[in-house]
């Protein structure tokens, strides 16, 4: 007997904290009208002291469970996405399984920067099409704005990022016509310089100093104008081959949920794809960039407003460092 994976149960979680460009524009030399026009972010959201990423991981990982009808104990595999790891090890699966209190099933971090959670989807997908695990929990979390230089020199990649998690539930549906039906994964390491945190590295020593510290070593650099380049390219071919490996075409699919970096990326891709803007519903100028988070947020967003009815074709796609990319269709 045929069996698919479905997600049955979305949920997502972001700060109560809200950080507007004016905001911004208080602590480094930027405004809301340059930052708006690059962009499309107005504004993010920003973790509290005491606020650890489990935590936002946690509240988002409860609501898909009960979205899916289930309790924590129910679920057999607890995977984490995340650039934004809560320490260097354990993985912030570790501490995510402690709160949620269950037991002893594997539970693993897995790192592909924003295309982590189409490359978790395709992990989940895997492990559920083999029957290995029946109920996988993908929870999709970052907590990057305690990482962020909120100077003059930092501005560029600042501005960009927000906080959040997004998750859920991935189980085996034997209603072959519903479900994750492809999920198509590339990376390019010949960049991985383009867009990165330097220090702390291992490949170095020392692995980090106060100087390191102090020149800005343990912030995000990239290179803006070579990564939009990469992704207006890398986007379309993703998106194209996944549709060929299922014989669409893009007026086939209803929704298309894009990594949330940045709306012009997006507004670009859909202009090369002749995708309507109206199908291609957007929260990062609410949100900012929140990674790998952004797409199940937007998911979970969009499946508790109501937008996406059953049986419905989502497509998914998603660039970032490393590089990494990918594409996905789902029937709802």
């Amino acid at each position: 007997m045929a069996i698919n994976a479905r997600i049955t149960g979305t949920g997502h979680c972001v700060p109560s904290r809200v950080v507007t460009n004016h905001d911004l524009a208080r602590l480094m030399n930027t405004s809301d009208e340059w930052i708006q026009q690059r962009s499309g972010i107005s504004a993010r959201r920003h973790v509290d002291d005491g606020i650890a990423p489990s935590d936002i991981g946690v509240e988002a990982a409860l609501k898909a469970i009960e979205a899916a009808g289930l309790k924590p104990n129910d679920i057999d595999l607890l995977l984490v996405t995340t650039l934004s790891s809560e320490h260097t090890f354990p993985g912030t699966a570790a501490f995510i399984q402690r709160k949620l209190n269950i037991g002893t099933i594997p539970a693993f971090d897995l790192r592909a920067q924003c295309s982590g959670f189409l490359y978790g989807l395709s992990v989940a997908k895997a492990f559920v099409n083999s029957c290995q695990y029946k109920r996988v929990l993908l929870v999709s979390v970052e907590v990057q704005s305690r990482a962020l230089d909120f100077s003059d020199r930092g501005r560029d990649t600042a501005v960009l990022f927000g906080d959040g998690a997004g998750a859920v539930v991935v189980e085996p549906s034997l209603d072959v016509e519903r479900g994750i039906m492809s999920v198509l994964l590339h990376s390019e390491g010949e960049h991985a310089e383009r867009l990165w945190v330097e220090y702390p590295s291992l490949a170095k020593s020392p692995h980090v100093s106060p100087e390191i510290v102090a020149e800005g070593g343990v912030h995000p650099k990239m290179d803006g104008k070579f990564v939009f380049k990469h992704a207006v390219t890398r986007l379309p071919e993703v998106i194209q081959e996944t549709l060929a490996s299922l014989s669409l075409t893009t007026p086939d699919i209803d929704w298309w949920l894009f990594h949330q970096a940045n709306l012009r990326i997006n507004e670009h891709v859909a202009g090369l794809m002749n995708i309507p803007m109206e199908k291609c519903p957007f929260n990062i100028d609410r949100y900012g960039n929140c990674s790998s988070a952004s797409i199940p947020i937007l998911l979970d967003e969009m499946v508790r407003r109501g937008d996406i009815k059953k049986g419905q074709l989502i497509g998914l796609a998603a660039f970032g460092s490393g590089f990494t990319w990918g594409g996905a269709v789902l029937r709802w």
